[in-house]
């Protein structure tokens, strides 16, 4: 079966691989929708949005996807303890004022999450602080005065955030143009995509 009307970008067909068929989806800061509309169509899953701004709200609503408009920095107790079998934050934990909190409520609500971010130790960043300039590129195309990305990471610091907040790192990938980076990925990667949850489920398992 064609999906024809849905056309992610290589790095959310990738992410999309993680998430199991007919699982039940948060996907926070679900902008347009178009990554749970995929989910619901070509993998059966089932779930709800969250975004905040009006027009993405517009454009998931459009799209059939059964979106809440919430502002995330307000934590998700809407939601109960394992509500969903994933929760995907992609792009989007950077611009969160209290990151660690966020996370925390993310891996609260969902037995497995999925968070990715622009690595900030990719080399073409690198080579724009050294040349004394803020860096721009497709994983952060804003310039310094009007992005809204709040806070930068690169793969060994969220790591050690994992780390602290008694998360287990399923797997991890770096992906440069949407394909996985094997050789230096905290140096050859622009985006980080992480796979957790929380700890105390090792154990049960």
């Amino acid at each position: 079966m064609k999906y024809e009307d849905l056309t992610l970008r290589s790095d959310l067909a990738f992410i999309a691989h993680w998430v199991g068929d007919g699982a039940h989806v948060l996907d926070v800061g679900c902008g347009d929708g178009a990554m749970l509309r995929y989910l619901e169509q070509a993998k059966r899953c089932t779930g709800y949005g969250v975004e905040i701004a009006d027009d993405k709200v517009l454009e998931s609503t459009q799209r059939g996807i059964s979106v809440i408009q919430h502002d995330m920095e307000q934590g998700l107790g809407l939601f109960a303890d394992d509500a969903f079998d994933v929760v995907l934050c992609l792009s989007s934990l950077q611009m969160m004022q209290h990151v660690e909190a966020r996370l925390r409520d993310i891996v609260r609500v969902g037995k497995e999450a999925i968070v990715s971010f622009p690595n900030f130790a990719y080399w073409p960043h690198r080579a724009a602080l050294l040349k004394g300039r803020m860096p721009v590129s497709r994983t952060l195309p804003y310039q310094w005065f009007d992005t809204p990305n709040l806070r930068y990471a690169t793969i060994y610091d969220f790591k050690d955030l994992a780390e602290k907040c008694g998360l287990e790192v399923l797997e991890y990938v770096a992906l440069a143009e949407g394909k996985p980076v094997s050789f230096l990925p905290n140096l050859r990667g622009s985006l980080a995509v992480f796979r957790l949850r929380k700890r105390d489920l090792v154990s049960k398992v």
